[in-house]
């Protein structure tokens, strides 16, 4: 039996592990989806030594970016995003990373987009946060970044005025702000500016409706959660994992 598996920490919650235990009970397929939750990085070696039927992997946070150096090689998409959640076990004992977050961002927000969404806020600066902004490069949407602590070319959140809200029609969450349980949190941001041109994409899935999604809503915007997303950058993961 093959096995599959989710490297996390503090993952009990996760999409992942049911996703694909129901799909491999549904499609008669031979094989298991475990949890492989970690403390440290370090512990990533012992986890390859110990599980040889290991066929495949997901990464999420917060291992997205210092899993890298213990892999052998990345695909062109990971390399140029900067981060993996994806592990494919080729023969020999490769471990290759791969990047599906941007394909199942970019393939659950094209059904939505319309002719105004042409700039793009991206809020927060984290592992997903590169993968929406290459996801949006390759769609020709131009984006900035809002953070806590601004590099050049970002905006801090205290910046965000009308004129940047109404210019930036598509927002998109890619901070945990709203996660379960911390439903009444979410990013500062001034809503009241936001209109029925804009959209606003959460990458948070629980719970399905955030405080950001509730809050853009109230002011007309069309609003989106991350449920597609993960559905779509898991079967994306189970193609290449079956290349």
């Amino acid at each position: 039996m093959k096995k599959f598996g989710l490297l996390g920490k503090n993952i009990a919650y996760s999409f992942s592990r049911k996703y694909f235990n129901d799909k491999f009970e549904n499609e008669k397929i031979n094989a298991e989806y475990v949890n492989f939750d970690i403390p440290e990085i370090t512990d990533f070696p012992m986890i390859i030594t110990k599980n040889p039927a290991l066929a495949g992997m997901n990464v999420t946070i917060p291992y997205k970016l210092e899993v890298m150096k213990f892999l052998d090689d990345l695909s062109e998409d990971a390399e140029e995003i900067d981060a993996v959640n994806v592990i494919k076990f080729e023969n020999g004992g490769k471990l290759i990373g791969h990047n599906t977050d941007f394909i199942g961002f970019r393939d659950s927000l094209k059904p939505h987009l319309r002719p105004q969404h042409t700039h793009a806020l991206i809020l927060g600066t984290g592992g997903a946060s590169k993968a929406v902004a290459y996801a949006l490069k390759t769609m020709g949407i131009s984006y900035k970044f809002v953070s806590r602590s601004p590099r050049k070319e970002q905006y801090a959140y205290s910046e965000l005025n009308e004129e940047i809200i109404l210019k930036y029609s598509l927002i998109i969450n890619t901070t945990p702000l709203g996660t379960f349980p911390n439903v009444d949190h979410c990013p500062e941001i001034p809503y009241r500016f936001m209109t029925k041109n804009h959209l606003v994409f959460d990458l948070i899935y629980n719970p399905a409706k955030t405080k950001f999604m509730s809050n853009s809503k109230n002011h007309g915007a069309v609003a989106v959660n991350g449920h597609k997303m993960l559905e779509l950058q898991a079967e994306a993961a189970w193609a290449i994992w079956n290349s």
